[in-house]
């Protein structure tokens, strides 16, 4: 529970299209709430060269209960930027709460999982969706997924089916359009037009079938996630993206943005 929270809040907050040729530079920051209660901060930096790109993220984790534990989480990526999409060659997350430190690394290879490595390893139990090889092929990490490169904030952006391996699990995000939008608030990181995408969770394999959070994650029908352009950069980035949960909507929204 503790881990997918975790991977949950790394994986809902980032998403690219055609290539930004000049250098990019840029931090940006997030805060995850959850029935209007601070969860945790994200800080994202990215750093593009025009042919390789780096995305860090760290994230602090206040704790909700037995919802969320306190603790802290970090992700490492680097990969190729010279594409109409970002392409990660390596990935690498570290989560630390309750004293237990949970890793996993990740290398790709022209967008297949070439090895992966989990420590603690994740033990197979009856109610474990094997893995298969068929899998880890098309697919990259969950942070990369969601920074997108684009010519302009439309629909298009939405259009997509995202194929995602974590180390853990396999899993789709199917995004669709939804509207066009503004951003007014002066307490969020950016004003201005956005597009508004539906988001749909398809759970495919290492997953727990008996997981309440997987199974409320692939029934669950209104997840939306906002688009917002980082500037000139030629990257869209999420600007808000918002579950319903029982405990109340979880919200992460952008708070800073520096290029």
């Amino acid at each position: 529970m503790i881990r997918s929270a975790f991977v949950l809040s790394a994986a809902l907050a980032f998403l690219a299209s055609p290539v930004a040729a000049a250098p990019v530079d840029a931090t940006v920051k997030y805060v995850v709430t959850v029935g209007g209660i601070n969860v945790a901060l994200i800080d994202i930096d990215l750093d593009d060269d025009g042919q390789t790109y780096g995305l860090d993220l760290s994230a602090k984790v206040t704790g909700l209960g037995n919802v969320v534990a306190s603790g802290t989480a970090s992700t490492n990526v680097r990969g190729s930027s010279a594409g109409q999409t970002l392409q990660s060659n390596s990935f690498a997350l570290e989560t630390r709460a309750n004293g237990e430190t949970f890793k996993v690394d990740v290398g790709f290879a022209n967008r297949n999982v070439a090895s992966f490595q989990v420590n603690p390893p994740v033990l197979d139990s009856y109610d474990r969706v094997p893995l298969e090889r068929n899998h880890l092929t098309g697919v990259g990490d969950f942070l990369s997924a969601f920074i997108l490169k684009g010519n302009g904030l439309d629909k298009s952006l939405c259009q997509r089916s995202l194929k995602i391996f974590t180390g853990v699990e396999r899993f789709d995000i199917n995004l669709g359009f939804l509207d066009n939008d503004e951003a007014t608030s002066p307490r969020t990181g950016y004003q201005g037009p956005l597009v508004a995408c539906s988001l749909k969770y398809k759970p495919i394999s290492g997953h727990f079938s008996t997981s309440d959070m997987t199974n409320y994650l692939a029934e669950v029908s209104r997840i939306i996630l906002w688009y917002a352009p980082l500037g000139d950069s030629g990257y869209f980035i999420p600007y808000r993206v918002n579950v319903g949960t029982s405990m109340g909507d979880m919200s992460i929204v952008l708070t800073n943005t520096r290029l």
